[in-house]
């Protein structure tokens, strides 16, 4: 980033920080990807906050960024497993913030599985937690009971910018890692199982490059919408995989389990744009399948009879050239920071919430004036 551009970040930030500030005494555990401009959001948060702990997603860590960050905070290993076993996750908040008031920072419902202990046997006390993702967001809402306040950004109209542009990315990495191989994408049979606004972003955007798409979702109404918009729809997993030359996974929530690679078409390229353990079981063929790498991000998947190609070890493709979605990804880090300062001021009950709209629109407003010059 030229230091321009530095500049224009980190005073956007200082207007957010200025217009939502947050207790004094609020720290922070922060998930997040750590890509190139996210030292910005993190000096940010730090203004708002103390930082306790970054903790990066592993498949969308950029090494240089890497190191900067650990020269300016304490960095910590990720993985579902830390946080799936409740007493595992206790101590952890013991041992890094114990006795303090914590405000949980979240892409992809980490700390779901754990939160009712947390929140009840914690020397501290849990404030809430600020969710990024619509996987994140379901996770949440499928506990049986909120026991703090989560506050996600994920439904935002903030976020449309973000996911209309990932979508976008999703389909140039794919494209780019194809055409690495020496193939091409045009007019092959694509599905975009998930026809959420990133998947249809990836479905509009193929359609556009001249692939014909079929789209699945388990949702009717979703299969309606993209029906309306003259997409095939498929009522099955199984059907829309049939004839599928490009899949791509934009559910969230185990678009393919173990059963449904059988159902993939010899020389079908699958790509995701989440997690691999959220979005493919591929564990589940690990001794089943022989994999070769056959080019770079790109694993062949074969057993007697059926091959594949998996981009990207079934992680975000998009993350293989940096998930570049402009200033736009700030209006939802200055969400964040928004909704951090409101749950150390107490502003919500226990339950999943939204930020009010005027937080909304002052965000906007502050992003126009920094941003559309």
């Amino acid at each position: 980033m030229e230091s321009p551009e530095k500049a224009r970040l980190d005073a956007f930030f200082q207007q957010i920080t200025t217009r939502f500030p947050a207790s004094d005494s609020v720290t922070t555990l922060v998930i997040t990807h750590l890509l190139p401009e996210r030292p910005a959001f993190l000096r940010a948060m730090a203004a708002t906050s103390t930082v306790a702990a970054v903790l990066p997603k592993p498949r969308s860590v950029d090494e240089p960024t890497l190191e900067q960050v650990r020269r300016a905070f304490t960095v910590h290993d990720l993985s579902r497993e830390l946080f799936a076993d409740s007493t595992r996750a206790l101590e952890y908040l013991e041992d890094t913030v114990g006795g303090r008031n914590v405000v949980l920072v979240d892409i992809g419902g980490y700390f779901a599985p754990c939160l009712g202990t947390l929140v009840e046997k914690f020397s501290g006390r849990v404030l809430g937690v600020v969710e990024d993702t619509e996987n994140g967001h379901k996770r949440y809402a499928a506990l049986d009971h909120l026991p703090c306040p989560v506050v996600s950004v994920a439904r935002s109209p903030l976020k449309d910018c973000e996911d209309h542009l990932v979508g976008r990315s999703i389909v140039f990495s794919t494209d780019a890692l194809v055409r690495a191989r020496g193939d091409i994408l045009t007019s092959r049979n694509a599905c975009v199982i998930g026809f959420g606004k990133v998947g249809r972003a990836i479905a509009q955007t193929l359609r556009a490059q001249d692939l014909r798409v079929t789209v699945h979702d388990t949702d009717p109404v979703k299969r309606v919408q993209a029906h309306s918009q003259g997409f095939r729809t498929s009522t099955s997993t199984a059907e829309a995989l049939q004839d599928a030359e490009l899949v791509l996974c934009a559910t969230g929530n185990l678009a393919l389990r173990h059963g449904d690679f059988a159902a993939l078409r010899n020389g079908a390229y699958l790509a995701s744009v989440t997690s691999s353990e959220d979005e493919l079981e591929l564990g589940s063929l690990h001794g089943l399948y022989q994999r070769t790498s056959v080019g770079e991000h790109l694993t062949r998947y074969e057993i007697t009879g059926h091959y594949f190609y998996v981009l990207a070890d079934g992680g975000a493709v998009n993350f293989v050239h940096g998930a570049a979605v402009g200033t736009y990804i700030h209006l939802v880090q200055a969400e964040i920071l928004a909704a951090t300062a409101a749950l150390s001021h107490g502003r919500f009950q226990p339950g999943l919430h939204d930020m009010p709209a005027p937080d909304r629109q002052a965000i906007a407003r502050t992003w126009l004036d920094s941003f559309n010059r």
